[in-house]
This record gives structure tokens, C-alpha cells and sequence, in this order.
């Protein structure tokens, strides 16, 4: 089910939208909770982490899962990419070569996710990892990205990420808010919570309201720029997303001391358009100002390649207190401890 987030999921107002749609958000509440009773989950002989979120559209779990990858080499493991794929015609199993496929072809996430490993393709993801588990670099443990809602794989560890702003809006499933299930099924159904909260963001009322409902680790991350900044100071920038949640983008770029002279928001995974560029070039000329975007929207400028050559990205990492890594590296370590005891 994809939809263009109504602002009344978070904000104020919108109890009449929700009500009229009620009926409507329990029909996708019923269907999500029987394909989980339903299904019978794979196992392909390989340990599954899988990321994802309770709510539609953006929260984090790209930058998660490219920490978690980053995560485990440190700790001596090779890990691999399953996705879905989103944004582009491939169904797959495909394995990504970031050098030649086109995010036309195989969606935004993945080609940046084959920046840091090796990364599967596939709709169906048991045909997926089984495609990874028989090639002859089936790495060790499998980072199924967006996976919570697909019940088909078994996985070892499960991680939700929720924004740590917006939290799950007015709790209501889709289309009347934004959950993609009734949340207590879906929590039912996760290990661990990661609560994502931009960097000197002090309020943790959203990490408070799951620690009193949920039994497992409530994990606080905090999304952060990595690498140099100093350009940021040297003139206004036109800034340019399509991801889930453009404002957290524009409030990073804001909150690190750039002059944001210009805001585009266009819905998540937007293929630009040739107009498109020649506008945001134009803007970029008339003003002066720099453009930026992320390293995601980046990966779907091919066929713009003047607008390419003139934007820059703000490459973002998501961190952890030494603390919490150090509880998350113990919950790998005894999950993988758990898939070796059973295959062996």
C-alpha cells in the first residue's frame, strides 16, 4: 500500500479524516496480522537481521542498516544486503552491481547499500536468500532491509526503527495514520527498538513511551553528518529531497549552520524529471546558492548529469552511545551464537 503522507497522521487535526477511514485502516490491520499467522517462515542457513519500521515512510532504517554492516565487519563478519527493491523495475533475485544498474532499474537504497556490501534483489525474499546462500559469496549474515511486515523469512534478530520526533503519529494503522500494522502485533513480532533522534535532539518522551509498553531494549541513536562540513558555511544552499521525511534533512542542514535559502520537498523515491533539474540548476544560478541533496536522492540523478556534476551531498551516519553499541553488539553476538548452536 503506498500512499503520500497526509500531515494530519502527525499533526494536529485530521480526527474526521480518521474516523471516515477507520473502517478502511481495520481491513489492512486484519489482512497484515493474517498473513503473519498464515505464513510459515524460511530459514535459508544463514543468520537474518532484519530492519525495519512500524510506520510508512522514513525513519532511519537505511542509515541503521549500513551501521549494523559496519558493525558486524568490526566484528569479523561479512555481511550482504537482501531488498526489495523499491523504485525500480528489477524483481529479481538480482544481485546489484552498483557500476551498472540504474536506480530505475533496481530502486535508490540499494545501489547506495552496495556502497558498503554485497546487496541482493528480490520481491520474493526467501528466493532471495536462497539465491544468496547457494552463490559463491553468500557472506555470513544476511541484513534484510524493510523486512519486518514480510513474514516468509525467519529471522534471528529483528530491529524496528521509529523516528524519534514523529514517533507513530496518532497511532492509528494506514490509511487513517501511519502504522503499517496494529502496533502490539507488530511489536509482538521485534527484538530490539531503535529510537532515531537528530543529533542534539535532548527529548526522549517517545524512547519513555515505548520503554513502558515494550519488554525488550529501547536503543536511542542519533543521525548525525559524517565527513567535512566547512562548505556548508560558504554560501546559502537550495536544498532538494525525496525521501521519506525531507524536513529532517533540511533541520540537519540547519542545525550544522547552513543558510537554507531554498526548500524542495517531492514525494519519497521520486524519479526527477528533466524539468525538474533544469529548475532547481536555474535556481541554483539566479541565487547563487549551493545545491544539496542526500546521498540517496544523489544515486537517481543519472540522465541529469549537469545536475549531478553540481550537487553536492551531505553523507549522514547513524551513532550510538559507546553504551548502547556495546549492548548492541552483545545481542548480535548471542543471536549469532544462537544460529551456530542450531546448525550445528
Amino acid at each position: 500500500m503506498r500512499l503520500d503522507e497526509p500531515g494530519w497522521w502527525y499533526g494536529p487535526g485530521g480526527a474526521l479524516q480518521a474516523r471516515l477511514l477507520t473502517p478502511a485502516s481495520n481491513l489492512w490491520g486484519w489482512i497484515a496480522e493474517r498473513r503473519w499467522v498464515n505464513a510459515v517462515p524460511q530459514r535459508v542457513g544463514l543468520p537474518v537481521v532484519c530492519i525495519g519500521n512500524f510506520t510508512a515512510g522514513g525513519t532511519g532504517k537505511t542509515p541503521l542498516a549500513l551501521h549494523m554492516a559496519d558493525t558486524l565487519v568490526r566484528l569479523g563478519h561479512t555481511p550482504v544486503f537482501l531488498t526489495r527493491g523499491y523504485g525500480g523495475s528489477r524483481t529479481g533475485p538480482h544481485r546489484v552491481d552498483a557500476a551498472r544498474d540504474t536506480a530505475a532499474e533496481v530502486g535508490d537504497e540499494p545501489l547506495l547499500l552496495a556502497r558498503r556490501a554485497p546487496v541482493m534483489l528480490a520481491r520474493d525474499r526467501v528466493a532471495g536468500a536462497r539465491a544468496l546462500a547457494a552463490s559463491a559469496a553468500p557472506g555470513s549474515v544476511i541484513i534484510m532491509d524493510d523486512g519486518l511486515q514480510n513474514p516468509s523469512l525467519a529471522k534471528d534478530l529483528t530491529i524496528a526503527v521509529v523516528d524519534g520526533r514523529r514517533g507513530i503519529g496518532n497511532g492509528r494503522v494506514m490509511p487513517a495514520g501511519p502504522l503499517r500494522a496494529p502496533l502490539i502485533a507488530q511489536m509482538a513480532r521485534v527484538d530490539v527498538i531503535v529510537i532515531n533522534r537528530p543529533a542534539g535532539d535532548q527529548s526522549d518522551s517517545i524512547g519513555a513511551w515505548f520503554r513502558q509498553r515494550f519488554d525488550g531494549p529501547v536503543l536511542d541513536a542519533r543521525t548525525e553528518a559524517a565527513g567535512d562540513m566547512a562548505w556548508l558555511w560558504e554560501k546559502p544552499v537550495i536544498a532538494f529531497a525525496a525521501i521519506g521525511a525531507p524536513r529532517r534533512f533540511f533541520e540537519l542542514l540547519r542545525s550544522l549552520g547552513a543558510t537554507v535559502a531554498q526548500e524542495v520537498a517531492f514525494h519519497d523515491h521520486h524519479p526527477f524529471t528533466a524539468l525538474e533539474a533544469r529548475q532547481l540548476l536555474q535556481a541554483s544560478r539566479e541565487t547563487g546558492a549551493q545545491l544539496v541533496t542526500t546521498e540517496k536522492d544523489h544515486v537517481r540523478l543519472a540522465g541529469h548529469s549537469e545536475l549531478a556534476a553540481a550537487v553536492r551531498t551531505l553523507p549522514i551516519r547513524l551513532t550510538f552511545v559507546p553504551a548502547e553499541q556495546a549492548r548492541l553488539e552483545a545481542m548480535l553476538a548471542a543471536m549469532l551464537a544462537r544460529h551456530a548452536a542450531r546448525a550445528g
